[in-house]
């Protein structure tokens, strides 16, 4: 059997990193054009197209594309697409530029020049069209929500247009046998013999709960991706670097050799529940995974969703929108009488017998110093974290949520 299709009419990864001779072309070229500066969230998404994991985007969207994205998850040639993919500028610098003008885009943390554009389009979007966006994306347009703030920040105007990608920032070297692009796991997945295979999408170290959803995706699949978000987080959020050494000791330690591959991407978080789980489901498809484990609260934060709402919405996009699958799993806890880990599915206990497991709270307990109750995570894990939280010299606070709770 083969792996899943890119995702896309063509059925073909479409990278739009330049290399070799057209690279260097390129990048001579941008010396002269004018700079648009272009955030991290922004950046992201521009490797994302250069490396084919936002395959078939040739370039940022069109207002028809934003709004139907919006609507109906679709762009203006039907392309099934769950999250606008954006770039904006200010109104000031967008009267400067011309339609059918080419731009360098400089990353605004470090001036990297990034990739160049052809402006197709701009369009202004009013508060209004934020509130609609973060709406339809987000649920809500409370300034408290991480991805809402992102959005009302965005500066006036968008532009559309192709773009050619001239680098992938500071990613290959930080996280190098980490940061994979879809062709490299593709690759991987068919030297290992996978053809199902289940991504975990992870922001946090793994607790005991990630590692029992993940080995009941061993238990069903080939193997199973556990694919670290490499960009930027919220405050209080355990960096890439320290979730990545706990990640490595529980899966030496936890679990049977050659069952499981950890690589990362570079997208900042958005924090988008339901859409965010069609977005990591999308680009799973181009790295070649053929299902996407959906536990509890994915990609949530806060209150702003139930805890399966991002399974549920698997149900309401039209049929045949993605070839990647969402494995559904209930809610997972450790059981005193049962003894060992288990579902809603599986305990018939109650809930005075559950250890409701989160990844909010242990980063809790960890950063407050308070006791961790057993069978939470890994001892060997929870050393690596001490170690980390002990180590900072600023505390961010903390806050849970009702479904870290149990509620």
């Amino acid at each position: 059997m083969a792996l899943v299709n890119p995702h896309g009419k063509e059925k073909k990864l479409k990278p739009l990193l330049l290399t070799g001779a057209a690279l260097e072309e390129e990048k001579k070229k941008a010396k002269s054009l004018n700079q648009v500066r272009i955030s991290s969230r922004e950046t992201g998404d521009l490797i994302m197209m250069g490396i084919g994991g936002f395959t078939p985007l040739t370039g940022f969207m069109t207002r028809a594309d934003w709004e139907g994205v919006c609507k109906k998850f679709t762009m203006a040639d039907g392309t099934f697409w769950p999250i606008p993919i954006t770039v904006s500028t200010t109104k000031g610098q967008a009267d400067t530029l011309k339609v059918g003008e080419e731009v360098a885009l400089v990353s605004e943390e470090n001036g990297e020049l990034m990739a160049t554009m052809k402006i197709t389009e701009k369009y202004e979007l009013s508060a209004k069209d934020k509130e609609f966006e973060c709406q339809s994306i987000y649920k809500t347009t409370d300034m408290e929500h991480p991805g809402v703030a992102m959005v009302m920040k965005q500066a006036e105007v968008n532009l559309a247009g192709p773009v050619k990608v001239l680098s992938q920032g500071a990613f290959p070297r930080e996280y190098p046998g980490i940061y994979l692009t879809p062709a490299e796991s593709r690759k991987l997945f068919e030297e290992k013999g996978w053809s199902t295979v289940a991504a975990f999408q992870t922001r946090n170290p793994m607790h005991r709960s990630h590692e029992y959803l993940t080995k009941i995706a061993i238990e069903t699949c080939d193997g199973v991706f556990i694919h670290m978000l490499l960009g930027k987080l919220k405050p209080g959020d355990i960096p890439s670097d320290t979730r990545q050494k706990a990640i490595d000791t529980l899966i030496e330690k936890y679990f049977v050799k050659d069952t499981v591959l950890v690589g990362g991407y570079p997208l900042d978080m958005r924090y988008a529940g339901p859409r965010e789980a069609l977005l990591h489901a999308l680009f799973r498809q181009n790295y070649g995974c053929s299902h996407l484990i959906i536990g509890r609260d994915h990609a949530g934060v806060g209150d702003y969703y139930g805890p399966f709402d991002a399974q549920k919405i698997f149900d309401e996009i039209p049929a045949g929108a993605l070839e990647t699958k969402p494995l559904k799993i209930d809610w997972t806890f450790y059981c005193t009488k049962c003894d060992g880990m288990a579902s809603m599915k599986t305990c018939p206990h109650g809930k005075e017998d559950r250890l409701i497991l989160s990844g909010t709270k242990l980063r809790k307990m960890l950063s407050e110093g308070t006791e961790v109750p057993d069978h939470f995570s890994r001892p060997e894990v929870l050393e690596i974290l001490r170690a980390y939280y002990a180590g900072l010299t600023e505390k961010v606070e903390i806050k849970t949520h009702k479904y870290s709770e149990g509620a």
